[in-house]
């Protein structure tokens, strides 16, 4: 998130409503002649407050909240990163992973650089500083960090007073820009904009570069493949529904999922329940289309963060039992049809479909709006390995048993793009596929043209 004009509450402000993007840690920058910055770890309430916070104060400055993907959950991998160079102050915010992270730290080790964290965003902040010591053409350096980088980010970043926003050449990760009271901004998510009582003015395209300005913004490119790569894991799950990502509402797109969904696994029952807050899209979809009842299923307890993002597996256990907790008149005696937008691992599933028989249900069928994940993510998402998803090696009967469910139906690759209104020449559906976007060591490549384009 960056903005320009009195920042620090608004920067606190909009931090909060992307709060779901990450909740490990949260830090903002400003500048003031000098760029201060306040980061930690937790969520931006229990961050951004207090005298430090308080006496922050200046025009432009960026924000960020760390869902991680990449480095440790620490103190020291907080973000923004802030640096001072012989070209003067830099702090980056980072969004996505860097695929050939690993080979340039270590090129970068063995010429005598050393880091102090184990992010890949300090990567990014080391390569543009470099190249900010070579010219004092900002757009320049930020092209030539671009062009050593494969992978997804989107990026804010401030070079002393001046404020940027970046974006990978094939768009992996979601940002826009927007017009706010008294200045102009750039946001993970339009409802940023939205909720700030502004107006969202566009995506910030793949591979363009984009300057805040006092009068508005002004905008740069670098070469971009034919074919774009547009994360669908973030209309799937990890968007806000409120949203607009590349031109499409999150929440229209996830109801015609589950209309889809509806048609191509069907199911004899009473009674239609979402998992909330993000299969609840989902559910309604597949409940129009099929028109069995839908039903609030789940009683959801605000006060506990997002399950899927926490880093470890037994903090992700616990918090579903401290999140859900069934309506027992919805379900009980009844054959319910649980909705939600994906299965990763099986744990979370396994425990709701618990839930559901301790809560009176006679039959639970489980029908999930994305594919099953079957490869990993190397652009941001935290599903590292294939040993840790549920439809490694099992079939969708297996899976079922599994997670105990009656029967289990997923929307097919097909169904998903079509649902999703986007060439899948543009999606990633890597995690589906085992076909990736770009050059990853060991995986097979979607396009050769992309990687040649992308190089």
């Amino acid at each position: 998130m960056a903005l320009t004009c009195n920042v620090a509450n608004s920067l606190k402000k909009s931090l909060r409503v992307i709060q779901h993007r990450g909740q490990e840690s949260a830090g903002l920058a400003v500048f003031d002649g000098h760029i201060r910055s306040v980061r930690g770890m937790g969520l931006v309430r229990e961050v951004l407050l207090g005298r430090e916070f308080e006496a922050l104060c200046g025009n432009t400055g960026i924000g960020h909240v760390r869902y991680s993907t990449t480095g440790s959950s620490s103190i020291e991998n907080c973000q923004p990163i802030v640096v001072t160079t012989s070209a003067g102050e830099l702090a980056l915010g980072h969004n996505g992973d860097i695929v050939n992270a690993d080979k340039i730290r270590a090129r970068l080790q063995l010429e005598g650089w050393a880091f102090l964290t184990t992010t890949d965003s300090e990567i990014i902040v080391r390569l543009l500083a470099n190249e900010l010591t070579q010219t004092t053409d900002a757009i320049r350096a930020i092209k030539n960090t671009m062009r050593i980088l494969d992978g997804a980010y989107s990026l804010t970043l401030m070079i002393g007073g001046r404020v940027f926003g970046v974006r990978d050449p094939l768009g992996f990760r979601p940002l826009c820009i927007g017009k706010v009271p008294n200045g102009y901004g750039i946001a993970s998510e339009s409802a940023v904009f939205d909720i700030m009582r502004g107006e969202f003015t566009r995506d910030v395209a793949p591979g363009e570069i984009v300057e805040i300005t006092p009068d508005g913004f002004t905008s740069s490119k670098v070469p971009s493949p034919v074919h774009n790569a547009h994360c669908m894991f973030e209309w799937v799950y990890f968007a806000r529904p409120d949203s607009i990502i590349d031109g499409k509402e999150v929440y229209r797109l996830r109801k015609h999922i589950g209309r889809r969904l509806a048609e191509e696994q069907p199911v004899d029952a009473d009674v239609i329940v979402a998992v909330p807050d993000s299969g609840r899209a989902h559910a309604l979809g597949f409940a129009e289309r099929s028109g069995i009842k839908y039903e609030e299923g789940f009683m959801k307890n605000r006060y506990v963060e997002r399950t899927f993002i926490l880093p470890e597996q037994n903090k992700r256990d616990e918090g579903v039992l401290l999140k859900l907790n069934p309506i027992k008149s919805s379900i009980s005696g009844k054959r319910v049809v649980i909705v939600d937008d994906s299965i990763v691992r099986g744990t979370t599933m396994r425990k709701i479909v618990e839930m559901m028989r301790r809560a009176g249900a006679k039959e639970v069928h489980v029908r999930i709006g994305c594919p099953p994940v079957r490869a990993p993510c190397y652009y941001g998402i935290d599903m590292k390995t294939r040993e840790q998803f549920a439809a490694t090696n099992r079939t969708i009967a297996e899976i079922a048993k599994l997670i105990t469910a009656d029967s289990l139906g997923y929307t097919s690759v097909k169904g998903l793009v079509e649902a999703l209104e986007i060439p899948e020449g543009d999606l990633c559906v890597a995690c589906l596929t085992g076909e990736y976007p770009s050059n990853v060591p060991g995986e097979k490549l979607r396009y050769q043209q992309t990687l040649e384009a992308h190089i």
